[in-house]
């Protein structure tokens, strides 16, 4: 049978969650489930605390309770790019739950029509989100409801082909979350050597010099000290097509993703900013926002330059940047860091307290092996990126071959 599209409406029992207000949140009872825990594609109840009484959780709330099997998406406070990591289903061992607001629960209303895992999949595809740019309200996140998904239609097909195209995206997927772990382990690896060859930076025991940070370093770019904030906006164009140089921006380095949604400067662009060129390994902080949240710079093969609202970073040779950024990334870096941010709803952080930070100081050619051990394993990791890189493609291809 080949592809077609059907109402959501006419296959699919859909229900919003309710607007359970804060007076009655309790400490104890049925757990209710959240926007913040739907994460990565899965539901992880770990990351909140909230719970209505087991009187209102069986009796007005009732007919919100998850059932084993029920799949859940976020339905408010998310971009539509990323709409596909906030969905999960519900799972025996979590029962019982109760919906929230802002979120939808799917029932197949014959499963022997229409396999609900299947349906999972396509709500990650461009066509479902295409539909959803065109009918949600609110111009920065989503916000959409039972209303907007009425007006909605999917990629529909036999049973038996549903069942084979859900069963090839599971063991895709599947690989894919395998490198993933794999990947996160060398970063263990990584952190495990730091500590092996530096000891605690905290308590020290290996007994390093310790100083400011300052006394090793240059902050090469700080727009909001000198007007160029102004300047950038008024002077420098970004394009979305390519051009000579990449300006690179806290997000393209938080997602570690330097090939979509970049922005492009000219050369005499990048050249004007001269103070803002940035180079393989070096260190970025986040000024404002995530504040103190530090970065290096891979090589992504073309000229940079850095966006506003981040530090740049270039230590004198009694320091290796590798060294540095796993020392800063460190729990112990992380909160000397954190003494150092100020601002109860902007978080913030001043070049003058970045140069006061303490760090530990081992001797250059002990932090040299540390930087050669750290190139081996991203040799490895490179072999498992380009891996990864291929089943995302492949996982691409097929979204686009069922249900573009």
């Amino acid at each position: 049978m080949t592809k077609v599209e059907k109402a959501i409406s006419d296959y699919l029992f859909f229900q919003e969650g309710p607007g359970i207000r804060n007076y009655q949140y309790t400490t104890e009872g049925i757990k209710l489930l959240n926007v913040s825990n739907l994460t990565n594609g899965n539901i992880d109840l770990s990351n909140s605390n909230r719970y209505i009484s087991f009187k209102d959780g069986n009796g007005k709330y009732k007919h919100f309770l998850c059932d084993e099997g029920d799949l859940v998406i976020a339905s408010s406070g998310i971009k539509v790019d990323y709409f596909d990591k906030k969905m999960g289903f519900i799972k025996k061992k979590m029962l019982p739950l109760c919906m929230n607001t802002s979120t939808i629960r799917f029932k197949s209303l014959d499963s022997s029509v229409l396999n609900l895992k299947y349906f999972m999949y396509y709500l990650k595809s461009n066509h479902f989100k295409n539909q959803l740019s065109h009918n949600i309200t609110g111009s920065a996140q989503l916000n959409f409801g039972p209303s907007h998904l009425k007006k909605m239609n999917f990629i529909y097909y036999d049973i038996k082909r549903q069942k084979e195209i859900a069963k090839k995206f599971e063991s895709i997927n599947n690989l894919i979350e395998i490198k993933k772990k794999q990947l996160t382990k060398f970063e263990e690896l990584i952190k495990s050597q730091f500590f092996e060859m530096f000891g605690n930076p905290k308590t020290n025991e290996k007994g390093w010099q310790k100083s400011s940070m300052g006394e090793y370093m240059t902050v090469l770019t700080d727009f909001s000290s000198n007007g160029s904030y102004k300047m950038l906006d008024s002077t420098v164009t970004m394009y979305d097509e390519p051009n000579y140089a990449y300006m690179v921006r806290t997000i393209d380095l938080e997602n570690k993703d330097y090939k979509n949604n970049i922005k492009y400067i000219t050369e005499d662009a990048y050249n004007f900013l001269s103070k803002s060129k940035v180079y393989p390994n070096d260190i970025i902080m986040n000024k404002i926002g995530s504040a103190g949240k530090v970065y290096i710079m891979p090589d992504v093969g073309m000229p940079v330059s850095l966006g506003r609202n981040a530090f740049l970073f270039r230590f004198n040779d009694k320091i290796y940047p590798v060294f540095i950024y796993y020392l800063l990334s460190s729990e112990y870096g992380v909160n000397e860091i954190q003494q150092y941010i100020r601002g109860a709803v902007t978080k913030t952080i001043t070049k003058d307290d970045v140069r006061k930070i303490k760090i530990i100081v081992p001797p250059i050619d002990l932090q040299n092996k540390f930087v050669e051990f750290v190139k081996q394993i991203d040799k490895q990791k490179l072999e498992y990126e380009k891996s990864l890189k291929k089943l995302e493609e492949l996982q691409s291809a097929l979204m686009q071959e069922y249900f573009g």
